[in-house]
């Protein structure tokens, strides 16, 4: 499982969905070989290289006419997905479905479209339209019993992107749906089971489609409802007298449920400063033209165009380490050798370098019971969530019970002490230092030494199991976190983990 976790940290989200169905079709293509699948080898190569040239150019075309940067990645994904739920082509009407379908799909990134935020899953929206035109409709092949094995790997994207909770009421809401028709219809219940999990294309749905970032809402419990939307309408046997719908029209409809409870902000910025505050931390300051408001912890996907761009792409999710009332943007960001290429080109950034932040996101966010006792937990980088929370605090002077563990290898990686600093003189938020590196102690020091274990929470928070956990850090710390938070008695439902974005 460790060594599953640090590839997914090595590579990006779009990265892996990238990989997952460039794999998908090389099977696809083995099992032609084979006869496996019911089309020829040439017809499914051909069939793809078509909707991947159609979908370049029109994307192309778009991305010239509106003045915009692309994500490359995302072209190739949502042409490799049509062509996994398109059949191949045979005919000249098979391709001119194709066809429009591959325009849709890009023309609704840019057209289906509100403050440059696409509305719906290229793709679903795409086929749906082909559908209702008459044009041609989706088979959704890749739902296929012999598929089943690599589709499953598919649960690597729900891993890295922690949409647990979304994919979980998905697959409960269909089961039910689809128990709760066939009991009705009087039909076989082993026998829908098992066209639900063989014959259907219901996880490639789940891994690829239904958990998009762009189009999903912001937090889990959003995501719980949206999840149980789109499994009840999913199921074949779902229907509104006449209508039934199919699964790119469920996922449509859900896609307009999640826009309308999720934030609308796609904001354009501009460098105003770099501050490098550790040895292997910047942090960039930005103006984005326009107030916009977001919760303290929450992160966004930043994307900086950039010739090249290597595996791991031209997209990351950073937290705002900045409060809702500063007027400016803060991301905290920490640089290894031999970096990305993104990484690269924020070192290299400018004021005249676009900076592009979308998806606001997340719910590692402060309680609304100002009254809760609470402890934060952070490691290294983990905390920009924590300074934008506390900074906020401060700046509206609101007092909460909080107890910081804040924990760096050595002395100059300790950051934001101005911040914690306030928030001590101010609200009396303690924050416990501690450094782990015992060869690097500095001679004055204070704070504690050693990695926060079970001794050092008791000691400066006796009342820790009436509090609430908050985890931040890289992922293997925040594990370690947690087994220690478990082994002294406190329960899931207070310790609440950071999606370390960064990662991403």
């Amino acid at each position: 499982m460790e060594m599953i976790d640090n590839f997914l940290d090595k590579i990006t989200m779009y990265r892996l969905v990238l990989y997952y169905l460039i794999l998908l079709l090389v099977i696809a293509l083995i099992y032609t070989f084979l006869g496996v699948l019911p089309f020829s080898p040439l017809s499914l190569i051909i069939s793809t290289l078509f909707i991947v040239a159609v979908s370049w150019v029109t994307n192309k075309i778009f991305a010239i006419t509106f003045r915009v940067s692309t994500n490359f990645e995302s072209v190739y994904i949502s042409a490799l997905i049509l062509a996994l739920i398109a059949s191949p082509a045979k005919t000249f009407t098979d391709y001119a479905f194709l066809f429009w379908a591959a325009v849709l799909a890009m023309a609704s990134k840019y057209i289906l479209a509100i403050n440059k935020k696409h509305l719906f899953n290229p793709v679903a929206v795409a086929v749906a339209i082909t559908a209702l035109a008459s044009i041609g409709s989706a088979s959704w092949w890749v739902g296929t019993g012999s598929m089943l094995p690599f589709l499953l790997l598919g649960f690597l994207i729900v891993r890295k992107i922690r949409r647990f909770d979304l994919v979980y009421y998905f697959f409960l809401a269909v089961l039910l749906t689809m128990f709760g028709f066939t009991i009705l219809q009087g039909g076989n219940l082993v026998s829908s089971l098992r066209d639900v999990l063989l014959s259907s294309s219901l996880f490639f749905f789940a891994f690829v489609m239904l958990t998009e970032p762009l189009t999903t809402p912001p937090t889990k419990k959003l995501q719980t409802i949206y999840g149980l939307l789109v499994g009840i309408m999913f199921v074949p046997q779902f229907h509104i007298g006449a209508f039934y719908t199919t699964p790119e029209l469920a996922l449509v409809v859900g896609n307009l449920y999640a826009y309308i409870v999720s934030p609308k902000y796609k904001i354009m910025t501009t460098l105003k400063q770099k501050l490098q505050v550790a040895p292997d931390m910047i942090d960039f300051l930005f103006v984005t033209g326009k107030n916009f408001n977001f919760a303290p912890g929450q992160y966004m996907e930043w994307t900086v165009p950039h010739a090249h761009p290597d595996s791991r792409g031209n997209r990351r999710y950073f937290t705002l380490a900045s409060s809702p009332t500063e007027n400016i943007q803060r991301l905290g960001i920490r640089f290894y050798p031999n970096g990305s290429s993104f990484k690269k080109a924020m070192l290299s950034m400018d004021v005249s370098t676009p900076l592009i932040g979308s998806q606001l996101s997340g719910d590692f966010t402060l309680p609304d019971n100002v009254n809760t006792k609470l402890v934060f937990m952070a490691g290294g980088i983990g905390i920009t969530p924590f300074r934008s929370m506390l900074k906020y605090l401060v700046d509206m002077k609101q007092k909460r019970p909080i107890v910081m563990f804040y924990s760096n290898k050595v002395y100059n990686e300790i950051i934001y002490t101005d911040v914690f600093n306030d928030a001590y003189t101010q609200l009396g938020i303690k924050t416990v230092y501690t450094l782990t590196d015992k060869n690097k102690l500095p001679a004055n020091w204070k704070g504690k030494v050693g990695r926060i274990d079970a001794d050092m929470i008791a000691q400066e928070v006796p009342d820790y199991k009436e509090r609430t956990f908050y985890l931040s850090g890289p992922h293997s710390m925040v594990v370690g976190y947690e087994e220690v938070l478990k082994g002294m008695g406190i329960p899931e439902k207070q310790i609440k983990k950071d999606f370390f974005p960064g990662f991403a």
